[in-house]
């Protein structure tokens, strides 16, 4: 499949790119350039090879989720600009 100067201009609108008209042919190479090399990878034969999900082997540790009060009131409240009883203080909104 090879790539002409109305479809550069196709794929340029429908892609909201600004491509000048100087520079189609040089774009129409380059689309050219890799529709060859696209197809030179559809040559590998890839039949007996497993899908990649990541080159990485390395699996996740999963920690358990543990529902808790952080334990630590009295430091989350010093961070606080103002508080009362134990409680955020904030500026009322809504009237």
């Amino acid at each position: 499949m090879a790539v002409d100067q109305e479809t550069v201009k196709r794929v340029a609108f429908l892609s909201r790119l600004k491509v000048d008209e100087d520079k189609i042919p040089a774009t129409e190479n380059e689309f050219n350039k890799i529709l060859k090399w696209v197809e030179q990878l559809n040559e590998v034969d890839t039949d007996h090879v497993e899908p990649l999900v990541s080159v990485n082997e390395n699996t996740l540790v999963c920690r358990d989720d543990v529902v808790n009060d952080g334990e630590m009131p009295d430091k989350i409240l010093a961070n606080a600009p103002q508080s009362e009883f134990g409680y955020f203080v904030v500026p009322k909104v809504v009237e």
